[in-house]
């Protein structure tokens, strides 16, 4: 293995790309055989050229989601052709039509001892700035071009608090509020997005999406794989909310088309109906848990990640300007403000008294018990719909809601409920006489969001109207707020 650059030479036309390419009868220069280079390199997918110097060459791999950062993982490693030494050396943009044509910067660089070297295993200790212990490349099966192979690491990590990166964190949740808290300088105030919430796990260049009820909802959101690109090795799991953007202001009925899509659907609506991941919280990084850390420590490394790009950014955050921040969001007409307490941790799935949230109107999630038909142009479809908040075994009667529906979600809504129909009513407190007349009744699993403008004695929403489902939510999590 190692010590031929014939095929490096013929993928590559000297005259174009930037790349060293030496001479067709060149002698290769001879080393110690104990230095190695990791690029990342932004080619068609993002991936980490693993290169060990052997035999005057760079035996190389192409590890797509970078080397496994603790033991038991086991990644693929493409064996590529060798590469000349001067490589190891190579920052550049490789022109487009050319072979690798993309971006390559050195990720890290330095000296490895050999443990084992054969044709089917290559076992080495790497000592670099940013990665440090022992690697198997091992081929796998007999046949084939050879090219097939995988890596894993044989020990633990070298760094003693390293703490793997989680599929997933419930996401901590802020507590209703009708003013701002009374120690104005303890508090960080961000502006209240009307979006669905989003947890983004990154590793390998590759972002996971996973919605507040802890479904994977990446299909949804195909605009936001860039941002795992943007991050290169960055292990990182974040937090925020997703929203569509019209004239500069989110839209939760434009984000209502993106949050049942996937597939080709989706792709062709990223276009049309655009979104912005607003990310507001770090959760992991590169091996250290930050859930323990101060939301103003948390914010730190939050801005070093420096998010900006086409589809993801961090909005500003304001300590100690409750009053303005306020002001601002009613100014603009965005939905309030979230107060955070600059000394609190992060408390996953935990709707805490240190994130406080001030709206400018009630909004109240819901459970959807049953329906009544419409008449007159609602002939047909969903005239309104039956709400209530999940009590004991069933459902408390809240209200019912009639407007802020679309044409077109109405005939969807109509479609969903009479799949989900039953001949007992889900409530076990009492729905008026007047709203139970010709109600037809749900399994209680469609989760929706309403305004109103306050509660009644009784309980009972005034004047609710209509926002949306939230595919987000599950019934279980439904609480009345205020």
């Amino acid at each position: 293995m190692g010590g031929d650059l014939s095929e490096y030479r013929r993928k590559r036309d000297a005259g174009r790309t930037p790349e060293p390419v030496p001479g067709e009868g060149a002698p290769l220069p001879r080393g110690e055989d104990d230095t190695f280079v990791i690029q990342e390199h932004h080619a068609s997918r993002l991936h980490w050229d693993v290169r060990l110097e052997r035999g005057g060459v760079l035996v190389s791999w192409a590890v797509p989601k970078g080397l496994p950062p603790e033991p038991g993982t086991i990644r693929l490693a493409v064996r590529t052709e060798d590469h000349p030494l001067e490589y190891a050396s190579f920052e550049g943009t490789i022109p487009k039509g050319e072979y690798g044509a993309g971006e390559m910067l050195i990720w890290d660089r330095g000296r490895y001892e050999t443990v084992k070297w054969s044709d089917r295993e290559v076992d080495v200790v790497l000592r670099g700035s940013r990665v440090e212990g022992e690697f198997v490349f091992f081929r796998r099966g007999s046949g084939g071009d050879g090219k097939d192979w995988m890596v894993r690491r044989r020990h633990e990590a070298v760094r003693p608090d390293w703490v793997p990166l989680p599929e997933v964190v419930a996401p901590m949740l802020a507590t209703a509020a009708e003013g701002l808290p009374e120690r104005n300088g303890d508090y960080a105030y961000e502006f209240k997005w009307d979006g669905v919430r989003a947890v983004a796990r990154v590793e390998g260049g590759r972002v996971t999406v996973v919605s507040r009820a802890g479904n994977d909802v990446t299909g949804s959101y195909p605009e936001l794989q860039g941002l795992g690109e943007s991050l290169g090795s960055t292990q990182v799991m974040l937090d925020g909310e997703i929203v569509a953007l019209e004239g500069g202001r989110p839209s939760f009925g434009a984000l209502q088309q993106r949050m049942h899509a996937s597939g080709a659907q989706a792709r062709r609506l990223v276009s049309r109906v655009p979104v912005t991941y607003l990310v507001f919280d770090v959760l992991h990084l590169d091996g250290v848990s930050t859930v323990n850390m101060p939301y103003a420590r948390r914010r730190e490394l939050l801005e070093g990640l420096d998010l900006r790009g086409a589809h993801w950014a961090t909005p500003k955050a304001y300590p100690g300007a409750g009053p303005e921040v306020l002001a601002a969001s009613r100014e603009q007409g965005l939905e309030g403000v979230v107060a955070k307490r600059l000394d609190s941790p992060y408390t996953p799935g935990v709707r805490s008294p240190h994130w406080v949230k001030i709206t400018r109107v009630a909004t109240q999630e819901v459970v959807v018990g049953g329906w009544r038909p419409g008449e007159g142009k609602r002939k047909g479809v969903v005239g309104a719909l039956l709400l209530g908040i999940p009590e004991g075994d069933g459902l408390a009667f809240v209200g019912s809601v009639g407007t802020g529906f679309g044409e077109a979600e109405l005939r969807s809504l109509t479609a969903r409920l009479e799949r989900l129909a039953v001949k007992r009513s889900p409530f076990v407190t009492e729905v008026p006489r007047e709203r139970a007349k010709g109600a037809r009744w749900v399994r209680p699993e469609l989760v929706g969001e309403v305004v109103h403008r306050q509660w009644t004695a009784d309980g009972r929403m005034r004047f609710p109207t209509w926002r949306g489902l939230r595919p987000d939510r599950s019934p279980s999590e439904v609480r009345r707020l205020g």
